[in-house]
């Protein structure tokens, strides 16, 4: 056999190798996800999670943005003054 021979058939050894890992794998995560939903559906069917509303968290976070933004655009502005930037 020649070096070429060699090579080509090691690369197509190390192509089938990978394809067959690459479908145990798939397969094995799409079982596992199939379980997952089969074992979890019922649960969550059986235990919904309860929605709460929490309006101070939102208008605290508003409140912090336009802080933040506030801050920033002054900050952007003593900049550009101190460096003459138009």
């Amino acid at each position: 056999m020649t070096e070429f021979e060699v090579s080509t058939q090691l690369f197509s050894q190390a192509a089938v190798l990978m394809m067959v890992g690459m479908g145990f794998v798939f397969a094995f995560l799409s079982v596992l996800i199939l379980i997952i939903k089969v074992v979890i559906s019922p649960l969550a069917n059986r235990f919904p999670d309860s929605v709460q509303t929490d309006n101070r968290i939102h208008s605290t976070a508003t409140t912090e943005s336009s802080a933040t933004v506030a801050a920033i655009t002054a900050a952007i502005t003593q900049y550009r003054q101190k460096h003459n930037h138009k």
